[in-house]
């Protein structure tokens, strides 16, 4: 396996994803002068703070109110500023979705929406918090761009990326504090994937904390004499369907993951486009139509089935049904 990068053996730093969005957006306010940001009163839990520190006249508490909280945002984007607005994803896409859709995406307002604390790692707090549907809510509207970074380092790049795309974005972060698997030299570009494993036997395609996990499964897979190439999909929309393809057309076989529902996440997105352009057996990682519960964030994700093993698991039955 070319490329291979060994990451269960590195003794790697691990972070917030979150917090390279606040660095990321501090950046982007000394870049871009028309940076503003707006929070639904949770500013420092989602990194907002350092922004509001450095510009308090450009920041503005809307305060627990969500719907506002867009539709100001999409009401300062139309004067000309680029706003970017947080709060946790249960409640920004999952209160206000569709103040998103007709205040933002119908008017193309370039809004770079932050959904913090998604996916089952939110832990104790519970289903009510661990936002699963966001990436089918946000990828189904028109005009919009749906980001998931693997970490706190594509988190910062991402933030910058979104100040200059012209277009709404979502971006959805984890709470807990995930491994550090990229640099600042990794490339990262709106609509581009990154392949970070070159394999031969399957495609595992993950977005968001699952990135880790993949690698992980794919060095135990090597191991076992499976060559997997790892692609990483920071943006799930638009999707870079022509390395995905290329990818697919290789090894005829599929495993995605992502700590998200399946049906209509990027699952969803994968299964349609394979099924469209090159039928492949497909297993798809990640929620399987059910909510969360509360506890400990890595004893979840074994329970609900979204670590390395699992992946392992489901590469070794889709090569199987390839043979």
């Amino acid at each position: 396996m070319s490329n291979h990068l060994d990451i269960s053996n590195k003794d790697l730093p691990s972070e917030p994803i979150r917090k390279g969005f606040g660095r990321g957006l501090e950046k982007a306010g000394h870049v871009y002068p028309n940076v503003v940001a707006a929070c639904a009163d949770l500013t420092e839990s989602t990194q907002m703070h350092l922004f509001k520190a450095a510009f308090p006249e450009r920041f503005v508490e809307i305060g627990v109110a969500e719907q506002n909280l867009v539709t100001v945002a999409s009401g300062l984007a139309a004067a000309g500023k680029i706003p970017f607005v947080s709060s946790y994803a249960a409640f920004s896409p999952g209160r206000n979705w569709e103040q998103i859709r007709t205040t933002i995406c119908l008017n193309d307002r370039p809004v770079k929406i932050i959904g913090s604390h998604a996916g089952v790692s939110v832990g104790p707090d519970g289903a009510t918090h661990q936002m699963l549907e966001d990436i089918t809510l946000m990828r189904v509207l028109p005009n919009m761009v749906v980001i998931a970074p693997c970490d706190s380092v594509e988190a910062e790049k991402a933030t910058i990326a979104m100040a200059s795309d012209p277009r709404p974005n979502y971006m959805r972060l984890a709470r807990e504090a995930t491994p550090v698997i990229t640099n600042q030299d990794t490339p990262f570009e709106i609509g581009k994937a990154l392949v970070m494993e070159q394999g031969s036997d399957v495609t595992i395609i993950a977005t968001g904390t699952m990135t880790y996990h993949a690698l992980v499964a794919a060095e135990k897979l090597y191991k076992d004499g499976i060559e997997a190439e790892v692609i990483h999909l920071a943006t799930i929309k638009p999707m870079d369907y022509e390395t995905v393809l290329k990818s697919v057309h290789k090894t005829r076989a599929v495993v995605t993951a992502e700590e998200a529902q399946i049906n209509g996440g990027l699952g969803g997105a994968i299964a349609e486009l394979i099924s469209e352009n090159c039928p492949s057996p497909l297993i798809r990682i990640g929620m399987r139509d059910r909510f969360g519960e509360s506890g400990d964030p890595n004893e979840l994700l074994i329970h609900f089935g979204l670590d390395a093993e699992h992946i392992r698991m489901a590469a070794h039955t889709v090569v199987k049904k390839e043979d």
